[in-house]
């Protein structure tokens, strides 16, 4: 039998790069899957996601002008310190998710392939769609992919860490920054990955992970002035309304189906990234 490792039992916020306590103080107990108390977990209120939106936003401007090697090369130490701490990982997803020991190992080992995955991608972007258009005369014109720039992330009560790494690594890897509202019922794999970002040379900011109650979080968070893009893990009536509240203060909406797309984090390129997609890219 593989030696069962201890978890911590307590859990504040990621923002800006720190780790503080919820605004009101307040926290809430987090169940095993098994129905056994797991971890309190910081229970953050709207000032908690406000306070995240404005790190967000000032970090996202240096991100995108971090050379795309230089950000492929954060991601990749990130996933080096995933697979650093996999044993620690899995232990998380098992008592979150009510996983066999060798499922939990694997369900970690597929989030950080996917992690690697997006870290490659840093650097194609703009071999993809950037580049020299044909114009006439003595002219040059060239196109340039910008990122939406802070998307806020959604996950759904039951969310992995695999979908987890799919909706924050997309946005982060080619130049936004992120705002995430973790798995309000297994909450602890997630943020224990982002933590592991102050420590992988990640800027501060640029990740940011909000826990509490998604019911009344989310509706504040897709409509905040400052945010530009949505993604949405989970689908159902309460994803319908997000998605509609996002759409109606006139912001991108990622569904399930767009997840592991990063090209659909651009601001511009729709129809291509499209293409991509259709073509299982």
């Amino acid at each position: 039998m593989s030696e069962r490792l201890d978890v911590k039992k307590t859990y504040k916020l990621l923002v800006n790069g720190a780790f503080p306590r919820s605004e009101s103080g307040r926290s809430y107990p987090v169940m095993s899957a098994g129905g056994d108390f797991l971890a309190n977990v910081a229970q953050g209120s709207r000032k908690d996601l406000r306070d995240a939106v404005v790190a967000a936003r000032s970090a996202q401007s240096k991100w995108w002008a971090a050379s795309a090697y230089n950000r492929g090369q954060v991601l990749y130490r990130w996933a080096e310190m995933a697979e650093s701490r996999g044993a620690e990982l899995a232990e998380h997803v098992r008592v979150a998710e009510g996983l066999a020991a060798k499922d939990a190992r694997a369900s970690v080992a597929r989030a950080i392939d996917r992690l690697v995955w997006y870290a490659g991608w840093t650097d194609k972007v703009a071999q993809v769609l950037g580049g020299a258009n044909p114009v006439a005369g003595p002219f040059f014109n060239f196109s340039l992919p910008a990122p939406s720039g802070v998307v806020a992330v959604v996950a759904d009560q039951d969310s992995s860490l695999e979908g987890f790494v799919e909706c924050v690594a997309a946005p982060i890897c080619v130049g936004n920054a992120v705002v995430a509202i973790a798995s309000e019922r297994r909450p602890t794999p997630a943020i224990t990955l982002a933590e592991m970002t102050v420590t992988s040379d990640l800027p501060a900011g640029v990740l940011n992970v909000v826990s509490g109650v998604t019911s009344e979080l989310a509706p504040h968070l897709v409509v905040h002035e400052d945010v530009d893009g949505v993604d949405l893990t989970g689908a159902g009536a309460a994803g319908d309304d997000l998605a509609r509240r996002a759409a109606a203060s006139i912001k991108r909406v990622y569904r399930p189906r767009d997840d592991e797309n990063p090209l659909r984090r651009l601001r511009s390129f729709v129809e291509t990234s499209t293409v991509w997609h259709t073509i299982g890219q």
